[in-house]
């Protein structure tokens, strides 16, 4: 689970595609936070999150060009770009004090920079279950040669 990307400084700068949304984000832990969810809403989705607390984003223009999306029990919140469309983040139902943050839109990373994402039991949600988060599988990249 570990990259080559581990030693970059917990401050990062991020976009979404076409530049409108651009950020500054801490990330509580680094990397090592990684994680993909199983849910409907994120299997669709298919992005690569890290974890953030609710203070630590700060955005540096764009953020009233920000939509959001509520689903199902309307608690974890996605924002994207209403004009290219790119999930940025999302305030998170399992930690209303935590952001997942879309590592695509963080500048100089890439998913494909992790050769193992844990892929968390969203189906069987922790706050739907009463029982702590279970882990659905892994996630593995493997570049050819």
């Amino acid at each position: 689970m570990e990259t080559a990307k581990s030693e970059i400084p917990q401050i990062h700068l991020g976009q979404c595609h076409c530049g409108e949304v651009r950020f500054e984000v801490k990330l509580s832990d680094g990397f090592k936070t990684i994680r993909r969810c199983t849910c409907s809403y994120c299997r669709m989705r298919g992005a690569v999150a890290v974890s953030a607390e609710l203070g630590d984003i700060n955005f540096l223009r764009g953020e009233n060009s920000l939509t959001s999306y509520r689903f199902n029990t309307g608690t974890a919140q996605h924002f994207f770009c209403s004009r290219c469309g790119i999930y940025t983040h999302h305030q998170r139902r399992s930690n209303q004090a935590q952001y997942g943050v879309n590592v695509a839109c963080l500048e100089g990373i890439s998913p494909f920079d992790f050769h193992e994402v844990p892929v968390v039991d969203g189906v069987r949600h922790s706050s739907d279950t009463g029982r702590p988060a279970q882990l659905a599988g892994t996630l593995r990249f493997e570049p050819a040669e």
